[in-house]
């Protein structure tokens, strides 16, 4: 039986309601489903989409305790809107602990939408004194520049812009140009074996070591999680100075993307990052993928844009990062 979480009202008829499993995965979907339109989301976007049923039970099996740290708004009988709490270590120590809601937009305007957010921190509060993480840890929360109604209760309730991600797109894989150029004297690319792969983390990770708000990675993570069909690299004799790491989209493969483009910082400039890309892209190609996405960050200070328009990019919405101290 639904009921309102300690603290937080709820209109009549309304309640809270633990995530349960595999019966909530659909009845989510549906919840995204139905935002769509009225907040503008991309349903082919690779940083938020349209998730279906299967997808939100797997993203659901990567939370941590996802009856605790996942929660659902219902409404005579039917799920309305839910919220999670996600959190993970940044290269810089702080402890992110990120909530993101989604609710119906024949619901919102009532209420509902502070009370998921009011809950969110509430836990977010409880984790926090529970991990132990109080010195570096901070609130976050995230909303597509296209999303109004979140935009506005997140910036009332105190939450400051941070950094933005935008999405580009690839309309057409047998449409960007082959190499226009040679590469520098000495240098090669190439496809990335297991046995580089330490190498090409390293490449990745150095890339941000400069960067704020990213996350840590460690190397297993990179092994556990490499696809590397599609990934390439550019050597100077022996060593590894850039990467293009590419792949197919697990649940629809006529989608690829661009998930990191790296260069080492004495190596830019110079036409690797473009060879890199432009390989990367005719991998995803002869994969079966007929479009390519990849995102990247508004201040970005490589321009990055230019290199990517130049092949062909577009620009698709925007993905605003917010965060709010824990006091």
């Amino acid at each position: 039986m639904p009921t309102s979480a300690p603290g937080q009202d709820l209109p009549v008829g309304f309640g809270f309601q633990p995530y349960r499993g595999d019966e909530d995965h659909g009845p989510m979907a549906a919840v995204r489903l139905g935002c769509a339109e009225r907040d503008q989301t991309d349903a082919h976007s690779v940083v938020e989409g349209l998730p279906t049923a299967t997808e939100i039970a797997e993203a659901s099996a990567r939370l941590e305790e996802p009856s605790k740290n996942q929660i659902l708004v219902v409404h005579d009988g039917s799920v309305v809107g839910y919220a999670t709490i996600r959190w993970w270590q940044e290269r810089d120590d702080t402890w992110l602990y990120l909530h993101r809601g989604y609710l119906l937009p024949e619901h919102r305007g009532q209420g509902i939408g502070s009370a998921m957010l009011s809950w969110a921190e509430e836990r977010i509060r409880r984790l926090v004194k529970q991990h132990g993480t109080a010195r570096t840890a901070v609130i976050g929360a995230n909303a597509m520049a296209s999303e109004q109604d979140a935009t506005a209760l997140l910036r009332a309730a105190g939450y400051q812009r941070v950094f933005s991600l935008v999405e580009l797109e690839l309309g057409d894989l047998q449409q960007f140009p082959e190499r226009g150029s040679e590469l520098p004297a000495g240098i090669r690319t190439g496809p990335i074996e297991s046995s580089h792969y330490r190498a090409a983390w390293r490449t990745v990770v150095d890339s941000y070591a400069n960067t704020g708000f990213t996350q840590k990675w460690p190397f297993q993570d990179f092994v556990d999680t490499a696809d590397p069909a599609c990934w390439r690299a550019a050597w100077n004799g022996q060593d590894m100075v850039g990467v293009a790491l590419c792949s197919i989209r697990r649940h629809d493969h006529t989608v690829g993307e661009v998930e990191e483009l790296s260069v080492r910082t004495d190596q830019q400039r110079l036409g690797i990052g473009r060879a890199l890309l432009l390989d990367g892209l005719r991998s995803l190609r002869g994969q079966g993928a007929t479009t390519a996405r990849l995102f990247t960050g508004t201040s970005n200070p490589h321009r990055s844009y230019d290199l990517y328009e130049s092949v062909g990019f577009r620009r698709q919405n925007e993905y605003v990062r917010y965060r709010k101290p824990l006091a």
